[in-house]
């Protein structure tokens, strides 16, 4: 197949079926999170819970496209993405894919809610550092995409804070706007196998729909973007760029882009931006000819998407230089021409053909009908002394809901990874302490799910690096 030698051929199954099996576990280890609630409110049944939310997750990844995966990808630095060997392509993906499955599956087999979004960036990290410190790159560290690392570690700090604060401010307005006896329906605790009134459960389905649906759009794309990592690392002749769209159509943004950066004034520049500038003129040039005839051979295909990639991110971050002097119209002409998740020049590059969002959608949903109930123990039962009633429930997968949805392209151009682990538990915390406050939540279990959060991204990165080194020696 694709003319591979079969040596490559296996190791090509390999990597697929440890990208499906880290999509599988994330379905089983953080989708318990979105079906914890509508359970221990006895809105759903267990098994009706988890076949709809894997049935909504699936739903969530097809529909979702690959913006939020490829900003994780994009980690990596563009040398490693674009590396002509694939044997190392495959220590690079085999390391990161069988770090973030140890760690995801042993978080699991305690009950701990760690984050899979931490452990898989944790992962890439790794990777990365580990390609930094190799003797022939003259790069060190700075080969990390350290910019898109900030833009990363952002999303997924503020995703517990907004959790939290959102959840006790949405209990604060339910006290306060609704009336006695319904405050009284929905803030007490459910007596044991009795279903809440209609209209509660169905807020508590809609709610449970809503996570389900945004964790596929969001955590799904994770899991694309590795899926997609793989095939362009060991198949860059059919996978590197988008061959469904005419090369041609690259021209608009080119000029876009050549015309504003030959708007710059120069002579403020330091030489770490000039030689940025240096770099687009030459993809720049290497891709002219390719646009103007249209036609290109098909293993030039990994070049192609060197220099959009080299385009890219130099572009980015002369954009975020103080020394460019450009208008803000212009930087924002700029940016949608080449820094956007699968806009502009991205479109030939942020890509999966249906098949690879189908596996996925599938690994996800079959993953959440499996293995959830040692999470849900944990977020139904031993985040909070009580009981979660009726308001919580619904207060914490509401705002979890939002907060992933409005991370996954809600907000027009705003695409970020964000955990749903951190997000719901942290909800769920918010709701119990607007109940009655910090004691009411079990400090055991509270401690224990920190330190799987502060361990999950040094561990991750250890473990990663560690593995890439071994693989890359032994694959040569």
């Amino acid at each position: 197949m694709f003319g591979l030698e079969t040596g490559i051929f296996l190791l090509l199954a390999l990597c697929v079926l440890a990208a499906l099996a880290f999509e599988f576990i994330n379905g089983f280890h953080d989708t318990a999170n979105a079906v914890a609630t509508v359970i221990y409110t006895n809105s759903l049944q267990p098994t009706q819970a988890v076949v709809w939310s894997g049935i909504v997750n699936f739903i969530g990844v097809v529909t979702g496209g690959v913006g939020v995966g490829m900003s994780i990808v994009n980690l990596l630095p563009v040398e490693l993405l674009v590396d002509q060997n694939v044997y190392h392509s495959i220590a690079m993906v085999l390391a990161l894919l069988l770090s973030a499955i140890i760690w995801n599956f042993g978080t699991w087999y305690f009950g701990l809610p760690a984050s899979s979004s931490h452990t898989l960036i944790g992962a890439i990290l790794g990777v990365g550092l580990g390609f930094a410190l190799l003797p022939e790159n003259t790069m060190g560290v700075a080969a990390v995409n350290w910019d898109k690392a900030k833009e990363v570690f952002l999303a997924l700090f503020l995703s517990p804070l907004i959790g939290f604060s959102l959840a006790v401010i949405l209990m604060f307005v339910l006290r306060r706007v609704l009336s006695r006896p319904i405050r009284k329906q929905i803030f007490d605790e459910p007596h044991p196998g009795q279903t809440p009134p209609g209209w509660i459960r169905i807020l508590l389905i809609i709610t449970c729909t809503l996570v389900s649906f945004f964790h596929g759009r969001n955590d799904g794309q994770k899991g694309i973007g590795l899926l997609m990592l793989i095939l362009i690392g060991i198949l860059p002749t059919y996978f590197s760029i988008d061959t469904r769209l005419d090369i041609k159509q690259l021209q608009p943004d080119l000029a876009v882009v050549e015309q504003k950066i030959g708007a710059i004034d120069k002579s403020q520049l330091a030489k770490s931006e000039l030689e940025r500038i240096q770099k687009i003129d030459t993809s720049l040039a290497n891709l002219r000819p390719v646009v103007t005839s249209g036609t290109y051979p098909q293993k030039d295909a990994i070049l192609i998407r060197k220099a959009l990639l080299t385009i890219s991110s130099n572009v980015k971050a002369l954009i975020g230089s103080e020394s460019v002097k450009l208008s803000a119209a212009d930087k924002s002409a700029l940016s949608k021409a080449a820094t956007i998740e699968e806009e502009g020049l991205r479109k030939y590059t942020d890509h999966a053909p249906f098949w690879v969002i189908l596996m996925i959608s599938l690994s996800l949903g079959f993953g959440t009908m499996i293995g959830w109930k040692r999470i849900v123990v944990t977020v139904g039962e031993k985040i909070g002394k009580s009981h979660l009633t009726y308001a919580q429930g619904a207060s914490a997968e509401l705002v979890a809901a939002t907060t992933i949805g409005l991370a996954s392209g809600l907000i027009p151009g705003f695409k970020a990874p964000v955990s749903t682990t951190h997000a719901l538990s942290s909800g769920i915390a918010g709701a119990m302490v607007a109940s009655k406050g910090i004691k009411n939540l079990q400090a055991k279990t509270v401690q224990s799910i920190a330190l799987a959060w502060v361990l999950t991204l040094p561990a991750a990165i250890l473990l990663s690096a560690t593995l890439f080194w071994i693989l890359r020696w032994l694959l040569g």
